[in-house]
């Protein structure tokens, strides 16, 4: 009864209920023979592309099919689509096309569409990134395209070259004393443009201070810079200089209660699972403070 027990508690735990392999696989519908129909043409179409045959991968569309270059451009029919297509395979030699989150919705018994994101790779050249729509239309000959439309994907600006060097710090830290613990994680934000870094003060079981920080690059000043916010209400900001492993940050902050602090902390890294962290020069409405002695900081497993 207590190994019954257990198992029926791991299985809440877990989710609730176990499924079998045969369950599971009918979950999974199975594709119609026009969707397999419609995936067979696509492959076949990125063979064709792969081996630059243009001939080939003018023949995928309808007589009268169009296609929507990134750039704008309409071309039409399969003179048009053979003649774009030989002009680029020239240009660009041993051309390779990806196809990633391909999805096919029928909207009539005879209509496709398919919508993705194509990545074509050169050699020694910055892989080009569209997404695309495709209407296929089933004929005598089988599926064929009929319209196809590319935009340019808008990459998003990042300033991850100039946070790399703090990349180590991703991660969950542990500083522990007699007294009190320091639990701090860091993340990076979408695009990695910025790193936060949320901080908690556990004395015995309470939580006495939390806060967060965001790390990131200003382009203005051409360096990196932070912002920190903590739970009592005070706020303030840091400028960050690196010297080889060792990170030094002039912080100015404004406390819960109006009154103007600053201080120097410097990070050193001693390895991908330990820092160093000190804090000196530190005053508050100009009253000199003891420094932080320098605490060794190790990453949590």
């Amino acid at each position: 009864m207590m190994r019954q027990m257990k198992l029926l508690l791991l299985c809440l735990f877990w989710g609730g209920v176990t499924v079998s392999a045969a369950e599971t696989d009918s979950d999974t519908p199975t594709p119609s023979a026009d969707e397999t129909a419609v995936r067979a043409a696509i492959d076949s179409y990125k063979t064709a592309f792969d081996k630059g045959d243009a001939k080939a991968v003018a023949a995928h569309w309808t007589s009268t099919g169009e296609f929507v270059t990134p750039g704008g451009e309409t071309l039409t029919g399969h003179d048009a689509l053979e003649k774009s297509f030989t002009e680029y395979f020239k240009a660009t030699p041993n051309v390779k096309i990806e196809l990633d989150s391909v999805g096919i919705q029928f909207i009539s018994p005879g209509v496709a569409i398919e919508e993705g994101v194509a990545r074509v790779v050169a050699p020694e050249q910055e892989p080009d990134v569209t997404e695309y729509t495709a209407v296929h239309v089933k004929t005598p000959a089988g599926w064929k395209l009929d319209s196809v439309k590319e935009t340019k994907v808008i990459v998003p600006q990042t300033h991850y070259e100039q946070l790399k060097s703090l990349e180590w710090m991703i991660g969950t830290w542990v500083d522990t004393s007699d007294d009190s613990t320091i639990e701090t994680v860091c993340r990076w934000t979408k695009n990695k443009n910025f790193i936060t870094r949320s901080f908690k003060v556990h004395i015995e079981d309470r939580v006495e201070m939390e806060g967060t920080q965001v790390i990131g690059w200003d382009p203005d000043k051409q360096t990196i810079r932070s912002w920190l916010f903590d739970s009592e209400g005070g706020f303030g900001v840091g400028m960050w200089t690196q010297k080889e492993n060792q990170w030094t940050i002039r912080t100015l902050q404004v406390l819960a209660n109006g009154e103007k602090a600053s201080g120097i902390n410097i990070i050193t890294k001693v390895d991908d699972n330990t820092f160093k962290f000190r804090s000196l020069g530190r005053e508050v409405d100009g009253v000199l403070l003891p420094g932080v002695e320098e605490i060794t900081v190790v990453r949590q497993p």
